[in-house]
């Protein structure tokens, strides 16, 4: 019996030693666990055996042997030697489950420790309040931050319409998209290549080197005939638009010099193809001469084709330029300086209102953990007193059992004895014995459940509230962020108002 005894105490200190490091853990990792298995077995305290015991002690054997000898005498009051070891051995009993019943109570007393309420309380009463602090905090960097780049955004508003007003416009601005830009620029590359291949094959008749020779002087006068072309159109061509007079004459004489340039260009590369079939070394000098003697006397009617094939591109070049722009010269500059700063503060606004998100998010996402593991903690709190109470109860059971027993146990002795006895038994033979208990109070250290659970209600209230206090901080932000706009609204025709 004592080992079984001894089996119950260790394994009361294992399962003690397990629920210990499981609380702790909990504790510091701050992750939710299942609840306590506390349920106390009741081979902790065993039955006594009264058989076991009567053979042990040899009752009725003791009991015939000293009833031959009428002992006790009949007018004893007090319990014999053997019926002192029957009393002895039940309360030997008794201690031992006592000294079992204190060891779980205190492990259920470090559980109940472990499980540190009060100090989960004072963390979210102090965290959940500075959660709330941390985002308006968050959304109100954000909000000096757009502020600047409105402010920025309309400033260009304000030079756009500075710009249209100043030179009388009234449209908005046509510049390129960048798929357009793109078509531009491959058609300017196109031409290049195509100029190329054209001119090459027809210089490679007079050139020495062949095919080659001639691509390659070709791809010298298409770089010089399309680029030529493409940035005086690019940057002359819209000068005749200008509302200045001044700008308007530079425009023209940028169109008359692209014209002069282009046709001579071209007009010398068909004197070339011509001198080239004859004279190698000389032809430059040759071109010249006949550039400023006879430009437009040409025998061969391919030198005319090459001519007008050349001049084309220039012209497309010339075009494409143009088409590169806004017709009206720095508008489209303005233009893309605002929606680069718009596109900037729109991109920047919806991220600040994602990290808002995100904050938001990972805040509730915290608390509404914190509120689950209150209702845990509790669950696991109710748990662990329910189970003191319970094993109160089952030790205060097995005394009673332990009173039975001691009482067989004397029956047994004190039937042999009567039976062998020539003499009346002692009146006391008659009388029961009982056991003289230990009460256990289970809930002198555990703090009122009802008390208890009015702190878990208010820490959760107090959770609920900061989550709504979260989501209209987020509701404030965005809608502090779109007000922006609202202080820099623009006018109808986009002017900004004042």
């Amino acid at each position: 019996m004592r080992r079984g005894i001894e089996q119950g105490v260790n394994a009361g200190e294992a399962k003690a030693s397990v629920g210990r490091e499981n609380a702790l853990s909990r504790l510091v990792k701050g992750v939710r666990r299942e609840p306590f298995d506390v349920r106390p077995s009741t081979e902790l305290f065993p039955d006594l055996d009264p058989d076991r015991v009567a053979a042990d002690l040899q009752l009725a054997a003791r009991g015939r042997e000293r009833g031959e000898k009428n002992e006790p005498p009949a007018v004893s009051d007090a319990l014999d030697e053997v019926e002192s070891r029957i009393v002895e051995r039940v309360e030997s009993a008794q201690k031992a489950a006592h000294a079992v019943l204190l060891d779980q109570l205190q492990v259920f007393s470090e559980r109940l420790s472990s499980l540190d309420l009060e100090g989960r309380f004072g963390a979210i009463r102090h965290a959940a309040p500075a959660a709330v602090s941390e985002f308006r905090a968050e959304a109100a960097t954000g909000r000096d931050e757009l502020h600047g780049l409105r402010r920025t955004l309309r400033e260009h508003e304000a030079e756009k319409v500075a710009f249209k007003a100043r030179h009388r416009l009234d449209r908005s601005p046509r510049p390129p998209t960048v798929g357009m830009q793109a078509l531009k620029y491959g058609l300017l590359a196109l031409l290049l290549v195509f100029e190329t291949l054209v001119n090459g094959s027809f210089l490679a008749k007079g050139s020495a080197t062949g095919l080659l020779g001639g691509t390659t002087e070709a791809l010298g006068f298409a770089f010089l005939n399309v680029l030529a072309s493409f940035m005086m159109g690019r940057l002359g061509l819209p000068e005749l638009v200008h509302r200045n007079l001044f700008r308007k004459l530079v425009g023209l004489l940028t169109v008359a010099a692209w014209l002069a340039f282009a046709i001579a260009l071209n007009l010398a590369l068909a004197h070339y193809r011509e001198v080239a079939e004859t004279l190698d070394a000389e032809g430059g000098r040759l071109v010249m001469e006949r550039l400023k003697t006879a430009p437009f006397d040409m025998g061969d009617v391919k030198s005319w084709l090459f001519f007008a094939i050349g001049f084309f591109f220039s012209v497309i070049a010339f075009l494409d330029g143009f088409a590169t722009v806004d017709p009206y010269p720095g508008f489209g500059d303005i233009e893309r300086r605002l929606v680069t700063t718009r596109d900037v503060y729109i991109r920047r606004k919806q991220e600040l209102i994602d990290t808002l998100l995100d904050v938001r998010d990972d805040n509730i996402e915290t608390m509404e953990e914190a509120h689950r593991d209150l209702a845990v903690r509790r669950g696991e709190y109710d748990a662990i007193l329910d189970q003191r109470i319970r094993l109160a109860r089952l030790f205060d059971a097995y005394q009673g059992q332990l009173e039975t027993a001691a009482n067989t146990l004397i029956a047994v002795y004190r039937d042999a004895n009567r039976a062998a006895r020539t003499e009346p038994p002692p009146a006391r033979f008659s009388d029961r014995y009982a056991l003289k208990r230990i009460v256990v109070e289970t809930d002198v250290a555990a703090p009122a459940r009802e008390d208890l659970r009015q702190a878990i209600r208010d820490t959760q209230t107090l959770l609920e509230r900061e989550v709504a206090a979260v989501h209209a901080a987020f509701d404030d932000a965005v809608t502090g962020y779109h007000q922006i706009d609202d202080l820099f609204e623009e006018s109808r025709h986009g002017a900004p108002s004042t």
